[in-house]
């Protein structure tokens, strides 16, 4: 099954401050038949004003990561940590047992980023956070991954952020008229694509920047790039 969903079709919310779009069901959107695609529970198109952001607030048991497109974004925790990752960059934040941070725009110019949350494969645990720069030249004509479960030795050999899930987080660039290949391990895997410029055809269905492609029961998929593109997929249990 591959299903597209359009852009137009998610979930927003303006705030002002805070442009957002839900490709899940998330705060006042609600709509039961995209509560979540395997553990992958949401991916929120957000855009934050400059000199804003959100304050301080609580999590716990949830795997959140953060990948930015454009502009920067600093994040502040109640574990000590605080760092700014610029576009194109990912940061890790495992809720564990419960923490609290802010994440906020500190800079000039509006910040655009995805933030995605995923179901950990086990409550509970000491809280952590990290973050890493993935040059997109690094990813030109490949995934590669960016966040995983640390039993994917070979994606922590290749320097992925940990998360406590049984997931990863991949990123791409495809040159206009290039394709790429993702074979997930079982056919039966979540995988969800969204490409954060540009244009693909995925198989036989095509979707535009910030559309949500939802795939399973597909032993793997070709992606070929319409139009020069950045890519993000998660393959979820």
């Amino acid at each position: 099954m591959i299903e597209l969903r359009p852009f137009h079709t998610l979930g927003s919310a303006n705030h002002g401050w805070l442009d957002a779009h839900h490709h899940f069901s998330f705060a006042g959107y609600h709509d039961p038949s995209r509560m979540n695609w395997g553990a992958l529970r949401v991916w929120n198109d957000d855009t934050i004003a400059a000199d804003s952001g959100f304050p301080p607030h609580p999590h716990n048991d949830m795997e959140i990561i953060t990948y930015v497109r454009t502009g920067a974004i600093t994040h502040r925790d109640s574990m000590g940590n605080e760092g700014r990752t610029e576009a194109g960059d990912v940061q890790v934040m495992s809720a564990g047992s419960g923490v609290r941070h802010s994440e906020w725009n500190k800079e000039t110019e509006d910040t655009t980023l995805f933030q995605l949350w995923i179901i950990p494969s086990e409550r509970g645990g000491e809280p952590g956070w990290g973050a890493a720069r993935f040059p997109k030249g690094d990813r030109s004509g490949a995934f590669v991954p960016l966040a995983s479960s640390p039993a994917n030795d070979s994606d922590a050999a290749k320097g992925a952020l940990p998360i406590r899930t049984d997931a990863r987080v991949l990123g791409a660039t495809v040159k206009a008229g290039a394709s790429v290949t993702y074979t997930p391990r079982d056919p039966s895997r979540h995988l969800y694509l969204v490409p954060a410029t540009g244009k693909v055809r995925v198989e036989d269905v095509e979707a535009s920047a910030r559309d949500g492609v939802a795939i399973t029961d597909q032993p793997g998929i070709t992606i070929t790039a319409l139009e020069d593109s950045e890519l993000v997929l998660v393959d979820a249990a």
